[in-house]
């Protein structure tokens, strides 16, 4: 629905009317301030008693004493707890019952789980690295050259060499390599295929 100029600035007339009514009713009944007495005047001295430092129940002052007892109240100052519900003396019965109880003494069990020397762990480790040559082929099956890769190296080997630092070729079958690490001793047999037993 369109309004026409006549009606958009008849609108906007009685809006200002509407708003100019307000303005002056809130002129017309303003309120007094209200105030309140003030309870000390400027200037005004105030006798209130000084809070007295703890006191022991026998009377003693003495800080250290003081907070020596403090120290063992489990809430210090509190005469109850407001956290605990039902009967104070009943709880504290049963915190007696509880600290009279003997200890008992609990034994765990030894782990079973089997501890590795350090030598079974370096000959695990060779058995892994030794495990991912493949034993790709031969060069010629007169001289016994083979082709063995590690991680996209090529090494063409025969009987007896050694590859890398420590690893040697101790025996070639027809479709197998048995490599074997001079320092842990482990062997691995490498397929033809490419895939260890």
């Amino acid at each position: 629905m369109a309004l026409t100029t006549q009606q958009e600035k008849t609108i906007a007339v009685v809006l200002f009317a509407v708003l100019g009514a307000l303005v002056l009713y809130r002129m017309v009944s303003v309120e007094e301030h209200k105030s309140v007495p003030l309870t000390f005047t400027p200037g005004m001295k105030v006798a209130s008693p000084v809070r007295r430092g703890m006191t022991l129940p026998g009377g003693a002052t003495d800080p250290l004493l003081v907070f020596l007892e403090r120290r063992i109240e489990k809430y210090p100052g509190v005469a109850r707890d407001l956290f605990r519900m039902g009967n104070a003396n009943r709880q504290a019965n049963r915190r007696l019952a509880l600290i009279t109880k003997p200890i008992e003494t609990v034994t765990l069990p030894t782990s079973t789980i089997p501890v590795k020397t350090p030598e079974e762990i370096e000959a695990d480790l060779a058995r892994a690295d030794l495990s991912r040559f493949r034993f790709l082929g031969y060069l010629t099956d007169k001289d016994s050259s083979l082709f063995l890769s590690k991680d996209g190296e090529l090494f063409i080997v025969k009987s007896g060499d050694r590859i890398l630092k420590n690893y040697q070729v101790k025996t070639i079958g027809k479709d197998y390599v048995v490599l074997f690490d001079t320092i842990t001793k482990v062997e691995v047999r490498v397929e033809l295929t490419g895939s260890a037993r």
